[in-house]
């Protein structure tokens, strides 16, 4: 091993170590040791490490490897847990449709929306479909949405940005996101256009890849043009599991992996983002900009712009309609007086989080094999860990049992990092700039496409394999990108097969 691989293991080392023994008000000084020690990267590839199969602790599943592993639920939940999640999984699963309708339970839909229900962006609760990619089985956009954004051009919107009122300014016109589906009565806003140009990439050994450069546009515009400075964000679904587990770790745990001095260039920092219900600004956690901070708002957004559905965090019964609308704010809505004034009343939204954060993380495989354990090693000594953080011990007094004081893998840090021109969207989200995007966690991620066959990587889905995703990796990640591409072709073979066994 050279010794820029040792200074890199020697100062992981020692981030890890602060990372989980300082500002940790939930545990005694003897729990900060032991969750300093077991927290700590591994220098012994040899073999596996202890309990390295359990990704999500006592949550963990150890279902049948088939297209439903990502639904099961934690296997620590009790017996009323279960329940819950099993109605949750129900209202995630469920068509919504316009109103008005004979099945009131189900109506609001809209007016515009981009899916009918959660599961319609979420494939079996894992990722997305990218359009396009098959298209006999799926040819339309449903997983994959727009964000809109424009820049401030008052002093109202600086101020609001500013205090973090408002993530981005939407543009005037077509709001926050393009909704490609609307109700009857109304026209939809656009449709989603891409093109692909080939890159190719010399890797080392002989070989080379092929990624494919995308370029959006929004056709058939329902409601006029756009700004001209409109600025794009294609984002596609991202998968549900260990969702309550990520909301778990420590703050104290994210914002040490932002102070480690790592000496590497890499400076990951965090999202600070406003909470709708406290009106407080917290540390963000969740979607690709880390520009959410609980699953339960998350969902709530994702009911309002995706589904145009009325929640207490998100009230409005018209989603993502603009002033440039008018027609839109006439329609009918779905709210129930028997039930109060929102479309997912407070008991469903419940349901539909208890549900979200509670899918369980498959357990790990091949974690002694030969082949893995030296795909391992390559991914500590290109220095992946620097952002890809393995572990942690979630908080002691999390709010539900099942995730208090669990050894956790998920392979991330939960900051924004630079990740170079070639993933920029040029959209700003709160503090995250257009080159910036949230670490995703990598537990599960050789089974996605045991979940979603047709299932790509990246935010946008450009990437077709694993490598492809890596070799998209700049900025900060420009580094280990390169010694990737310096790999021999085994050594890159045995790289993927450890991100298979995730």
């Amino acid at each position: 091993m050279n010794k820029l691989v040792v200074a890199t293991l020697t100062a992981l080392m020692a981030s890890s170590v602060v990372s989980a023994s300082d500002g940790r008000d939930d545990l005694t000084e003897e729990d900060r040791a032991r969750v300093a020690k077991v927290t700590a990267p591994t220098r012994d590839f040899s073999k596996a490490e202890s309990f390295e199969t359990l990704s999500a602790g006592a949550g963990t599943t150890r279902k049948m490897l088939n297209a439903d592993i990502f639904s099961h639920p934690s296997a620590n939940l009790t017996f009323e847990g279960r329940q819950e999640f099993l109605v949750g999984n129900g209202l995630f699963r469920k068509d919504w449709v316009s109103s008005p309708s004979s099945t009131q339970a189900s109506d609001g839909l809209g007016p515009l929306f981009n899916a009918r229900s959660c599961q319609g962006c979420h494939t079996k609760d894992g990722r997305g479909t990218l359009p396009g990619f098959d298209p006999v089985e799926r040819s339309d956009t449903v997983a994959l949405l727009l964000r809109l954004s424009v820049p401030p051009t008052t002093d109202e919107e600086r101020k609001r940005l500013a205090s973090g009122h408002l993530p981005f300014v939407p543009e005037p016109v077509y709001g926050v996101q393009l909704q490609n589906f609307s109700v009857a009565g109304l026209p939809a806003e656009g449709s989603l256009e891409i093109e692909y140009e080939p890159v190719t990439v010399e890797l080392n050994g002989g070989e080379t890849a092929t990624l494919m450069r995308p370029t959006y546009r929004v056709g058939n515009l329902g409601y006029g043009p756009m700004r001209d400075d409109v600025q794009i964000s294609p984002r596609i679904a991202q998968p549900m599991i260990g969702l309550g587990l990520l909301e778990a770790i420590h703050p104290a745990d994210i914002l040490a992996n932002a102070e480690a001095d790592h000496g590497d260039g890499i400076s990951g920092r965090p999202n600070w983002t406003r909470d709708v219900r406290t009106g407080e600004r917290v540390l963000g956690r969740f979607n690709w900009k880390a520009s959410q901070p609980t699953v339960e708002q998350q969902s709530a957004a994702a009911f309002s712009n995706d589904m145009g559905l009325s929640t207490p965090l998100f009230p409005s019964h018209y989603g993502d309609c603009t002033e440039q609308q008018p027609a839109c704010f006439t329609m009918p809505h779905g709210a129930q007086p028997h039930l109060g004034d929102h479309e997912v009343p407070a008991e469903l939204m419940d349901f539909v989080t208890t549900y979200a954060v509670n899918l369980a993380v498959p357990q790990r495989r091949d974690v002694g094999d030969a082949r893995v354990l030296a795909g391992k090693k390559l991914f500590y000594e290109a220095n992946c860990v620097a952002c890809h953080v393995p572990k942690y011990v979630t908080r002691r007094d999390a709010a539900r049992a099942e995730h208090r004081f669990q050894l956790i893998w998920p392979y991330t840090d939960m900051l924004l990092h630079d990740m170079g021109e070639g993933l920029a969207d040029n959209v700003s989200e709160d503090e995250a700039s257009g080159s910036e995007w949230r670490t995703p966690a990598l537990w599960g991620i050789g089974l996605t496409r045991t979940v979603n066959p047709h299932a790509t990587w990246l935010h946008d889905g450009r990437a077709r394999t694993l490598l492809e995703a890596v070799l998209w990796h700049g900025g900060e990640a420009q580094a280990a990108r390169d010694r990737v591409v310096a790999m021999t072709p085994e050594e890159r073979a045995d790289l993927i097969r450890f991100l298979e066994s995730l």
